[in-house]
């Protein structure tokens, strides 16, 4: 993988390119980052570049045997560890590495439930065990085969218990040319022994421009649908391509009218609007719940006078400053976001969708139209 195919993320790649320029290139480094942005592609893209026998300037050569290995994620000084499930037949990383490559070769953007769904995981714990920590110790206790530098990249050390700290020593000292790069997402569940012995390189959420650029180019989106898809992903490319692969409904449009229904108490209306939300899938259903509640809690930000803080798609803020001028206030807000909210955890545990719909819309006719909070509710507003 080269930098050019990552998306976004232009300040981390120059940082890192010139690590690799100035030769200070750490020998244990954290990458840091929210799910969806890049850490995964960065760290390999990172990797492929120190290697590269042809590197430029900018990003590697993409063309030299190192980079054409690496491009099939088959390089022999490339290691990978991560999440996985044990089994009789699965005791270490290595076990199911097949799987790992194919689904990097089908899109490096992934995340646990990505991979999960690729391997047979039932309802078993992902982790990384101490096996898999004395394996890694024995690989990079050989020499490099081809490249200047062996990589060992570890998806979501997040997973390692305190087994990890087996490999304290390695990283610590470790064998000449061996690069350690953790990809992780939460800093607070990384053994703090392994954290004090890491560069931290922090990778930001993707700006919404930039994922709106990615839809439009990439997916043949228009720019309304890129905003909104944007918006709703809130920096994660994961969380956007499963929208577009679930895609086939406006949210933005939809939702609006929904409340509408509820300030009108069009029963009957929110009767056929109930059979048309019973149709989708699951996935749409959990998306315009997602869309509904990221769509108040902005009008939230405008009912506090929070506009600069307010980062709408143009035809939704529109709408939200209607409602917050007209219709809404921070209590209705808080209470319409509590019913998605319930509705979307309710969703994902396979509720009756027609018979959940149906209730969370009597509910806004409730607190839209008749004011009426749900009773045990309190509000910190007044």
């Amino acid at each position: 993988m080269q930098f050019k195919e990552i998306v976004g993320q232009e300040r981390v790649k120059e940082q890192l390119i010139q690590t690799v320029i100035e030769n200070r290139v750490s020998h244990a480094q954290l990458f840091l980052s929210c799910d969806g942005s890049g850490a995964l592609p960065l760290a390999i893209a990172y990797a492929q570049y120190i290697n590269c026998l042809n590197r430029a300037e900018t990003d590697s050569c993409g063309t030299c045997s190192s980079c054409r290995k690496y491009n099939r994620y088959i390089h022999p000084d490339l290691h990978f560890s991560y999440p996985f499930f044990a089994s009789k037949d699965v005791k270490i990383a290595v076990d199911v590495l097949e799987e790992w490559r194919t689904m990097l070769l089908a899109d490096p953007y992934t995340d646990l439930n990505i991979w999960r769904s690729k391997l047979n995981a039932e309802n078993k714990q992902a982790n990384i065990n101490i096996a898999e920590c004395h394996d890694i110790i024995k690989k990079l206790s050989y020499k490099a085969f081809e490249g200047e530098t062996k990589v060992l990249i570890m998806w979501l050390p997040e997973f390692l218990d305190k087994e990890g700290n087996a490999l304290l020593k390695i990283i610590e000292e470790p064998p000449e040319n061996t690069l350690f790069i953790l990809v992780a997402s939460n800093q607070e569940q990384i053994l703090s022994t392994l954290l004090s012995r890491t560069q931290i390189v922090k990778i930001p959420k993707l700006e919404d421009a930039v994922i709106e650029q990615y839809l439009m180019e990439k997916h043949g989106l228009s720019a309304l649908q890129a905003a909104d898809y944007s918006f709703l992903a809130d920096g994660n490319l994961i969380e956007a391509k499963a929208m577009i692969a679930n895609a086939g409904n406006d949210n933005a449009d939809l939702f609006a009218e929904w409340l509408r229904m509820g300030f009108k108490g069009n029963v009957p209306d929110m009767i056929g609007f109930v059979d048309l939300l019973a149709g989708w899938g699951r996935e749409n259903q959990k998306n315009f719940l997602k869309y509904g509640i990221s769509f108040l809690r902005e009008c939230s930000l405008l009912l506090s006078g929070a506009e600069a803080l307010v980062k709408l798609p143009a035809r939704a803020l529109d709408t939200a400053q209607k409602l917050s001028t007209h219709v809404l206030d921070l209590n209705m807000a808080d209470a319409i976001i509590a019913e998605l909210e319930k509705a979307h955890y309710h969703i994902e545990r396979n509720a009756n969708p027609k018979i959940l719909f149906l209730d969370v819309s009597l509910q806004l006719v409730k607190i839209i139209k008749f004011k009426s909070l749900p009773k045990g509710t309190q509000y910190i507003y007044n």
